[in-house]
Parts: structure tokens; sequence; C-alpha cells
């Protein structure tokens, strides 16, 4: 009996120890496998810029809380310029490379609490466009090290914050919208030192006055409408006589006369300012607009004549003056009006329909009102042609971008 017990010890004994050594190598094994870099032994690159932001892909899929279109389905496996929204291409510091340079996203409808580790770890990252999507949060001042981006595009997001500054330290840069945020606070002046083709910034909450130096602007279209700017055009504005083509300034709280300096936007088409508080006289100045075809003045405290320089552009398809309290028309302006060239209803014009009630009139015209420098609204810092030349342009079929910024969901 004694002998029988100790030989099923001895065997209990040897099966403890073969069973330790068993669970030691499984341990082994197990820690084997947490500590192995999986993805790059499994998944195969064709380049190594390629393997490196592949994780940064995946970490902000893992952010993403909203895909309605199921876009993420396709950001698997290592064909990552086959992901539907990026593209592939050679980078500039080594053409035989293949990496990500652009993102196009615009109405995917995804949905993240941040961008922030996403867009500023794509080192070679060119294009970045977003249009219509829920994007929240700040822009990280880390995008200011991307020394390819060239356009930038997060308009109709959720962004929120005070004007992304670390923009203004992208050198490449020449395209930015950031339409329909949340942003708010002052616009810098550096933005107008930029070296930018287009700046749609409209429909956010940005406000107090414009910066001085808004007329450095090198920008062919400049969008600022629908936001809460306060103050006077400044009239520095002129000095973008040689860039300036659309500008949006409706729908603000800008308030002081028109600036003279206005006038020497030669090659501007679009002028827009609408929906403010301006006063004063309409410049002559504004009859050098020579390429002007659409220029609103509607909605504000304008008063004294239509000037018929401005009624003698040639290129003018519309003259809205609208709701404001002009006082006379000449002959010329008279042709135009009769032919839904110019629009003054709701004015203080004696003989044409639809204008505003003497008392308003009057009401008006009580309150004592007055612009510096009067001697400058009759100066025409131009060569005019003559009052009788006949008006040649009645329509137009141009696409004005600006006027595109204003709605929502379309891409520019």
């Amino acid at each position: 009996m004694v002998l029988f017990n100790q030989a099923s010890f001895s065997k209990l004994k040897t099966c403890i120890i073969l069973l330790c050594i068993l669970l030691v190598d499984c341990q082994i094994l197990e820690s084997a496998s947490q500590s192995l870099p999986l993805v790059p032994n499994i998944l195969t690159f064709i380049d190594q810029r390629l393997a490196l932001v592949f994780p940064i892909i995946q970490n902000f899929k893992k952010t993403i809380t909203s895909d309605p279109l199921g876009v993420t389905t396709t950001w698997v496996g290592p064909n990552i310029c086959n992901y539907t929204g990026f593209y592939c291409d050679n980078p500039p510091d080594n053409l035989t490379a293949t990496t990500i340079a652009s993102i196009d996203f615009n109405g995917f409808q995804l949905s993240a609490p941040s961008l922030d580790g996403f867009i500023d770890r794509l080192p070679d990252l060119a294009l970045f466009h977003a249009n219509t999507n829920s994007f929240s949060g700040t822009i990280s001042p880390k995008i200011a090290g991307l020394k390819y981006l060239y356009e930038l595009d997060l308009s109709n997001n959720l962004l929120s914050g005070v004007f992304p500054i670390s923009i203004l330290n992208i050198p490449t840069l020449s395209f930015l919208d950031i339409r329909y945020n949340f942003f708010t606070g002052t616009v810098p002046p550096q933005i107008f030192m930029q070296a930018l083709d287009a700046l749609f910034l409209n429909n956010n909450n940005f406000m107090l006055t414009l910066p001085n130096n808004l007329g450095n602007t090198l920008a062919a279209y400049l969008t600022l409408a629908n936001n809460k700017f306060t103050g006077p055009i400044p009239s520095s504005i002129g000095k973008a006589s040689s860039t300036l083509r659309e500008v949006l300034l409706l729908n603000n709280h800008l308030t002081g006369c028109l600036p003279y300096e206005i006038g020497f936007l030669k090659n501007t088409i679009l002028f827009d300012s609408g929906n403010n508080l301006l006063t004063g006289p309409l410049p002559y100045s504004f009859g050098c607009l020579e390429k002007v075809e659409q220029l609103n003045l509607a909605r504000n405290m304008l008063y004294g004549e239509v000037p018929e320089l401005v009624c003698a552009l040639g290129n003018l398809v519309n003259l809205s003056l609208s709701f404001n309290y002009f006082t006379r028309v000449g002959p010329l302006c008279k042709k135009l009006i009769k032919n839904g060239v110019i629009d003054v209803r709701q004015n203080c014009i004696f003989g044409l329909p639809d204008q505003r009630s003497v008392k308003e009139c009057r009401a008006f015209f009580l309150i004592p009102r007055s612009c510096s420098h009067p001697a400058l609204f009759k100066v025409v810092p131009c060569k005019i042609p003559p009052l009788w030349k006949p008006h040649v342009k009645t329509q137009s079929h141009r696409h004005l971008l600006s006027y595109s910024a204003l709605s929502r969901n379309r891409v520019l």
C-alpha cells in the first residue's frame, strides 16, 4: 500500500513538472506574439512612405463616429492609394517615391471630434479638401509643418476657435477656404500678406474691424461676407488693383463712408458690400471700375446723386442701389433703370416708382451726416469715355466664384 502511494506520488510529481513546462512555453509564445510588429511583417507596401502613414490613417479611422456613405470600409490593407478619398503621387523631394499627396473628402459626411493627429502628420500632403463633413475641434499648430500644402479646404464643418494662426506659417499655401464654420475673433493682418490666390472666410463669426492692410492682399478672390465685421472699409483696398477680381463684404456691420480708393480696382468684376451700415455719397471714382459687372451697394444708408459716370460703365450688368437714400439720377441712369440694369427701389428719388415715403426720407436727412475729405468724392482718377457712349453689356454668363462661396455645399 505504501509502495503504491509512493509510485502514484512520483507520477503526479512528473505530471506537475511537465504541466509547468508547458505553461511556461505558452506564456513565452503569448508574450512573443504580443510584442511582434504584425503590420510591417504581414502587410507589404509599395513604398516606405505609405507604410509610415498607414497607422496614422488607421488611428484616424478609429475616431470617426459617423460614416453614412461607408467610405472608411475601403480603408483596409496596404493599398492606400486605392482608399476612397486618398490620392498618391511622387513627392517633390523624391520623384521615384510614392506618397499620399492629396485627400478629397468633399461630401463624405464624415464625423470626427478632431483632425489633429491626422492631416498634420501626413508630411507630403499638398491638398486637403473636406467640404460638407462634420469635423469638430480646432486646427493643430503642427499643420505649419506641411511644407508642400498649397490648398486647404475645411469649409462647411463644425470647426471652432480663433483664426488658425498656424496656417500663416505654411509657406506654399495659395488657396484657403474655411467658410461655414464657427471661427470667431479677429482676422490677423498677416493673412493679407500671404501669397494667396483665393481667401474664403465667409459665414463664420469673425468680428471687430477689418485690418488696415487689407489692400496688401494678392488674392484674386476675397470673400468676407456673412460675418460680424465692424468699422470702415480700409482705404488701402485700392492697393489691390492689379490682382483683386471679386470681393464680397456683404452682410456685416461695416460703417463709415465708401472709400474713394475703391475706384482704383481696375480689374475687379464683382464688388459687393450690400447690407451693411455704410453711408455717404457714391464716389465718382467708381466710374473708373472699367471691368466691373456686378456692383451691389444695396441696403445701406448711402445718399446723394447716383453719378452718371457710374451708369456709363461699359461692362455693367447689375448695379443694385436699392434700400438706400439716393435723391437724384441723371438721364443715362434712368435709361438703365428702365432696362433693369440698375435697381433703385426704396430710395428718395422724386418721380420714380417704389420709393420710400416722404416722411421716411425727411427723418433720415434730419440727422446730420458727413464724410471726411468730401472733395474726394467728385475726383475721377482715370480717363473715362464720353458719357454719350452707349451702354454695351446687358447680361453676363460669367461664373462668379465668390458668389458660389455663399452656397454652403458648393465645392470651389
